[in-house]
């Protein structure tokens, strides 16, 4: 349900077609590989096996996938984690449609205690199992960004060097619009006019969270797709975070990943992953920004307060 646009400077009408040609195969066959929860994918028959203790064959490139988001997902203490697809589920957010209503404490609970985590994952042999059958997993929150990084290094293969890929507001650019660089704008979780712009330096990827994407309200309460793993329930807080790292992956995941993060805990989570450039619109409206993120944003009009400069060591 991503649109995606992928924009190019400098390259022939031959290169541009065979960019196109490329990655739409590449994307459509990663959509069936790894969908959360369609039947007949390799994630799906993942899934199933683990929940009947079994291992599944997999390939290298598919291992290397897993073991990143394993990764990373330790090294944001776990507040992004692909392992609780079975919370998500439960919350109707595995399928087209989300209209409510919340489920009771008394199913989100048992999940809670089983704990499932990327770090229960076991890679033998080319194959995949886990030590913990409650483990489900959904790379959701992390797809967008191994997409990405996919297409942009079939672009440099084509001898592409100046582009975008964008998928929905999440992109990576690398070199520039001829002698300008490419300009991003920053969305308001509102939905109105962008708040800011950002000019990539040379190969960035801009990633943003929000709450704003996949929703439903239910009795005049909004709840959206971003599940906090310590409570079961849609992060608080928050309603925005968009940081800036080289890499697509990582910055699909901390995007996540510092969405759920507390506020006594945002600082910590960045510098395990990584991120210095971070923007947080918290649920007031106010922002909390690091300071490299302050020199690279262009606001578009006044600014809304700026309450916290984070420092990430």
């Amino acid at each position: 349900g991503t649109v995606v646009s992928i924009s190019t400077w400098g390259a022939s009408e031959s290169q541009n077609r065979e960019a196109s040609r490329l990655i739409r195969a590449d994307f459509a066959a990663m959509h069936d590989t790894w969908h959360a929860w369609k039947a007949g994918g390799l994630l799906g028959e993942i899934n199933q096996n683990i929940a009947a203790g079994l291992p599944t064959p997999i390939s290298e490139e598919a291992a290397q996938l897993l073991k990143k988001s394993a990764t990373l997902s330790t090294k944001s203490s776990d507040l992004f984690n692909p392992a609780i697809g079975k919370l998500i589920a439960l919350w109707g957010f595995h399928g087209e449609s989300w209209t409510g209503p919340p489920p009771p404490q008394s199913t989100i609970d048992p999940l809670l205690k089983s704990n499932p985590r990327m770090d229960q994952l076991q890679f033998e042999n080319g194959t995949l199992r886990s030590s913990n059958p409650a483990v489900q997993i959904d790379l959701g929150g992390i797809a967008k960004g191994y997409a990405v990084d996919r297409a942009i290094e079939q672009l440099k293969q084509l001898g592409i060097r100046d582009a975008i890929v964008n998928t929905g507001g999440d992109l990576r650019a690398i070199g520039s619009h001829g002698r300008r660089n490419w300009n991003i704008g920053i969305r308001a979780p509102d939905g109105g006019d962008p708040i800011a712009s950002i000019q990539p330096q040379g190969d960035e990827s801009i990633f943003t969270s929000g709450d704003y994407e996949r929703m439903f309200l239910y009795q005049g309460e909004r709840y959206h797709h971003i599940i906090d793993p310590t409570t079961g329930w849609p992060a608080t807080g928050t309603r925005s975070v968009t940081v800036i790292h080289p890499d697509a992956t990582t910055a699909d995941a901390a995007a996540t990943a510092l969405l759920v993060a507390s506020p006594t805990a945002r600082t910590t989570v960045a510098q395990q992953l990584g991120i210095d450039k971070l923007l947080i619109i918290d649920d007031h409206g106010r922002l909390h920004l690091t300071e490299s993120m302050a020199q690279r944003l262009n606001f578009h009009q006044q600014p809304p307060p700026i309450v916290e400069r984070l420092v990430i060591r």
